[in-house]
């Protein structure tokens, strides 16, 4: 006998309709609740957490239920010198949050009140030889540092400022024999490097360069009988996955080769019809990053009453278009 597939059962009482006013009550409350034990103990990933959930608020066309002087005023804060920002005040810069701090700028059409230039500056002094990049000055390398450093100046109109061949060719060298992509050279495919490789070559349109069919195939075995994705094999889904690999399959055009009503009642099933948010699985605690992704993946599966959403940018599509910003979509 084979080993049994790891999934989830979706009970028959789980939510089957999408709860968007709650979800817009619980993003709203979350921001707000700053003695909470759960809100402290995520300082780490401050800049991060914001991005998820005033994204989710733009994509339920709530934003501006969200402060925005408060916002911009924080995201200031948490500019150094060198241009990088950190996750919180006082947190060393990193692209990550560098990312997500640019991404709310221009979901608040806000750029111009941090310094730019400086933000270039400290991109441009991460990439490496091989065209790779540091995520900051600790000199840690992974693909997900090459997706953040390519969106976050594409954003912001400065892709010319790095060696955008030579960042190609390190992601490239990361592609495996299944199609996917991992985290450096040699390193296992996931679903999460594969979003970010993908990303980043649609963002400098080099797309052409992919197996599309075999890295197409790679991300439709992610899905489980219960319809939820995993990250890779042998793994429980995830909401989270229903972006990740979702997001891949529809920069590749292919995003009708898996199972659109399955993943539908499998995301569904991860609201709290109680509270409002989205967990990882059925049944478990919701949070601010599993409510975007959530949300996100429906977008992308066609539900209208979520705003359309760029698979590459996780941002509204009206932003991206609004920002000017092209890319290379199979």
């Amino acid at each position: 006998m084979g080993t049994p597939i790891k999934d989830v059962v979706i009970s028959d009482s789980a939510p089957k309709s999408l709860l968007l006013d709650k979800h817009a009550d619980y993003i709203a409350a979350y921001g707000s609740k700053k003695d909470d034990y759960e809100y402290i103990m995520t300082e780490f990933l401050r800049m991060s957490g914001m991005y998820w959930g005033l994204t989710a608020m733009d994509l339920m066309s709530q934003l501006e239920r969200m402060n925005k002087d408060e916002v911009i005023e924080f995201i200031q804060q948490c500019q150094h010198e060198c241009g990088g920002f950190g996750a919180s005040i006082g947190h060393d810069p990193h692209l990550l949050y560098t990312l997500s701090a640019v991404q709310i700028l221009t979901l608040y059409d806000s750029q111009q009140s941090v310094n730019i230039d400086k933000i270039v500056e400290y991109i441009t002094s991460l990439q490496q030889d091989d065209g790779s990049f540091y995520g900051d000055k600790w000199g840690e390398v992974d693909t997900r540092f090459s997706f953040c450093a390519v969106a976050c100046l594409a954003l912001i109109n400065q892709l010319d400022t790095i060696n955008v061949d030579k960042a190609v060719q390190f992601v490239l060298s990361c592609m495996n024999f299944d199609g996917g992509f991992g985290c450096r050279p040699g390193s296992e495919s996931h679903s999460g490097q594969i979003y970010c490789c993908v990303g980043m070559l649609a963002i400098v349109g080099r797309l052409h360069l992919i197996n599309t069919d075999m890295l197409g195939w790679w991300l439709c075995e992610r899905q489980l009988p219960s319809g939820g994705l995993n990250g890779r094999p042998e793994k429980l889904p995830d909401v989270c996955y229903s972006w990740w690999v979702l997001s891949s399959l529809k920069i590749i055009g292919k995003l009708h080769w898996i199972n659109k009503d399955k993943l539908v009642k499998f995301i569904l099933a991860c609201q709290d019809d109680e509270t409002g948010g989205f967990a990882d699985r059925p049944g478990d605690m919701v949070d601010p990053f599993h409510t975007l992704f959530g949300l996100a993946g429906l977008s992308l599966l066609g539900d209208e009453s979520i705003k359309q959403v760029n698979p590459v940018f996780c941002m509204p599509e009206e932003v991206i278009r609004r920002a000017g910003i092209k890319m290379d979509l199979l």
